[in-house]
């Protein structure tokens, strides 16, 4: 299974929010098959085969055009191991249980003190 980090910023839309065009990419997202996905503070998780990660991020990056965008910068970083099954919850339990002994998977018991 790929994980991807997909990050689409629409450039020049006269505002520098961007959570209306956020909002409408994750509507976008529960249309896609074959994936799973979790919205970040900075970013979308995509994870699901190869195939159907790709077709979710070429459907985000048409996103902010259908919505009045005239230019769209999108970022991604893709994991595809394929050696073990592997998910983004396991990568987070797997440094939660060396740094504690136990599995938790949540992000927020890494930086128990976050400034």
């Amino acid at each position: 299974m790929a994980i991807a980090e997909v990050t689409v910023i629409p450039i020049g839309t006269g505002s520098t929010s961007l959570s209306d065009y956020v909002a409408q990419m994750q509507k976008v997202l529960k249309t896609q098959k074959g994936i799973t996905y979790e919205l970040t503070s900075m970013s979308t998780i995509i994870e699901g085969s190869l195939d159907d990660v790709f077709t979710a991020i070429a459907a985000l990056h048409e996103a902010p055009f259908l919505s009045g965008a005239k230019r769209v910068s999108t970022s991604v970083k893709i994991d595809d191991r394929r050696d073990k099954p592997s998910s983004s919850h396991q990568k987070l339990r797997s440094v939660a249980e060396k740094l504690s002994g136990t599995a938790t998977g949540n992000v927020t018991e890494l930086n128990p003190n976050p400034s």
